[in-house]
């Protein structure tokens, strides 16, 4: 499962998969995310030819599979 894009807004990140389906997500999610400024939660990156997500200043990753999959750090605030 690949992303062709990634991009934040306010503190949600939003996926655009290669299927076309859009995927969102609460950044409050995970703890680097739910720490990070926001100006720092907007410079994700996609990394591995999509199958990836980077935030290098905050040293955080994450694969698009396991966003796609429900696989998150924290429940729900």
């Amino acid at each position: 499962m690949l992303a062709r894009r990634a991009w934040v807004e306010g503190r949600d990140v939003f996926l655009e998969l290669h299927d076309g389906r859009i995927v969102r997500f609460p950044a409050d999610r995970f703890r680097r995310l739910r720490a990070a400024a926001d100006e720092d939660l907007r410079q994700v990156s996609l990394e591995l030819g999509g199958a990836a997500l980077r935030w290098e200043q905050l040293d955080e990753d994450l694969t698009v599979r396991g966003v796609v999959a429900g696989r998150f750090e924290l429940p729900p605030a």
